[in-house]
């Protein structure tokens, strides 16, 4: 999950951008676990109307905090967005992208947390063991995915579609993905604070990890061959 590279990168004093980016992927967090915690309590035993109920509230949710953000930090909520972002090309200092990173990691957590404490949940390490010859593949294959439809539009100056197109692809990787595609390691740390539907075990959450961060170089490499020139930013 999550989204934009950093359309104007001194546009705001990097305190603000980093408040956003820990607002922006701790709510990201609250609506995954929170959409998840839901759609267990009303449909019980029904896994397959959990995880379209899940799904269609991350899209959406996604698609929103994006708007937000997008024009503030760039809307990344997501560390391999990043560091996406600064290898091809943006120039982010080592300040900003560590600053960009931790207020991911704690936005993610604290994202958890407050999803719990709104449906009465404890907050305890999930024991959810999510992985299996297929889930890191599924990983790298949403990652890769996801880095791609990312700075192909910001490269084409299509960044302004960037919040239906983000959402809409996170909303159909729940589904094609093996993994329910998670695409995002801060995002998968955050949901390590959860024993719902939407947590991971920390054992299955390092694995996750590794594999998006395979997914994200194949996503450069792909952006860098397919779409070589920069453009203006819409």
């Amino acid at each position: 999950m999550n989204t934009t590279p950093t359309p104007h990168p001194d546009a705001a004093p990097l305190w603000r951008r980093a408040a956003a980016e820990l607002i922006g992927t701790g709510l990201l967090v609250t609506v995954v676990v929170g959409s998840g915690i839901a759609a267990q309590r009303l449909s019980p035993g029904d896994v397959g109307l959990q995880l379209l109920e899940n799904s269609l509230a991350t899209a959406l949710g996604l698609t929103v905090l994006i708007l937000i953000f997008q024009t503030l930090s760039g809307a990344h909520f997501n560390p391999v967005v990043t560091l996406a972002d600064r290898l091809l090309g943006t120039r982010h200092r080592p300040t900003e992208i560590t600053a960009y990173l931790l207020a991911q990691i704690v936005g993610s957590i604290g994202g958890a947390i407050l999803a719990n404490l709104m449906f009465d949940t404890s907050t305890t390490i999930s024991a959810t063991d999510r992985l299996s010859t297929g889930h890191p593949l599924g990983e790298v294959v949403a990652t890769a995915g996801l880095v791609l439809l990312i700075f192909a539009l910001a490269r084409t100056g299509r960044s302004a579609i960037v919040a239906p197109a983000v959402g809409a692809y996170i909303g159909a990787a729940y589904w094609f993905t093996s993994s329910t595609s998670f695409a995002n390691p801060a995002v998968t740390l955050g949901r390590v604070f959860t024993d719902t539907f939407a947590g991971i075990a920390p054992a299955s959450a390092l694995w996750f990890i590794a594999a998006q961060l395979i997914g994200a170089a194949f996503g450069i490499v792909l952006v860098l061959l397919l779409f070589p020139n920069r453009k203006v930013h819409a």
